[in-house]
């Protein structure tokens, strides 16, 4: 499944999910002073950047060290997709990571898992193994989707206070309903690249 710039923006949008991170973002940093917060969010989506930004440009040979195939990548990618779509949908009180308690959070959970999650991860080995020509249209794409999410958890109490718990809870499960749709593609078209190459 190839993807254009703008879808592949969407997608890491919907990996990311900004909008389905904010229950888990505003418990975690009621500890952090509020003159801190600022920075604290700009560096959790600075190192969540990072981590991904490696995983792009060095995924091919985490392929080829890990003997990987592209296909197993796309199914994989798929099925963990697929379970961060039902976590989605099926949200539950507390969220899945769980919070630190009285202490400034630095990198678990906010930049990684909460972002740079397994999930996103795969979604960009994904993009720049597919179609590798296209690598800085895909960091790009990561660093326009890293952008937004850092806004979202940068204005998330504003956000809340006008939208409503309930409004981004229905957010987050329309995302995910979506996000399904994409995964169950990814797994689909991994197992027709696997079959037709068998035959």
């Amino acid at each position: 499944m190839d993807h254009s710039f703008l879808s592949a923006v969407i997608l890491l949008l919907l990996v990311l999910d900004p909008l389905g991170s904010l229950p888990v973002f505003i418990p975690i940093m009621r500890d952090v002073p509020p003159e801190r917060r600022t920075l604290v969010a700009v560096r959790e989506v600075l190192i969540a950047f990072a981590v991904l930004f490696a995983f792009m440009f060095f995924g091919d040979a985490f392929l080829r060290v890990m003997r990987l195939s592209e296909r197993s990548l796309e199914v994989a990618g798929g099925v963990i997709l697929l379970m961060v779509a039902i976590r989605m949908i099926f949200s539950h009180e507390g969220g899945v990571y769980g919070t630190p308690e009285g202490k400034e959070p630095f990198i678990f959970p906010l930049a990684v898992p909460l972002l740079a999650g397994p999930s996103a991860m795969a979604t960009v080995l994904l993009l720049a193994s597919r179609q590798p020509d296209r690598i800085l249209s895909w960091v790009g794409a990561l660093a326009c989707a890293m952008l937004v999410s850092g806004a979202v958890l940068l204005l998330c109490e504003r956000i809340r206070r006008l939208l409503g718990d309930s409004v981004v809870s229905a957010l987050e499960k329309l995302m995910g309903l979506v996000l399904t749709a994409i995964a169950v593609e990814m797994i689909l078209a991994g197992l027709k690249q696997y079959f037709m190459a068998s035959m």
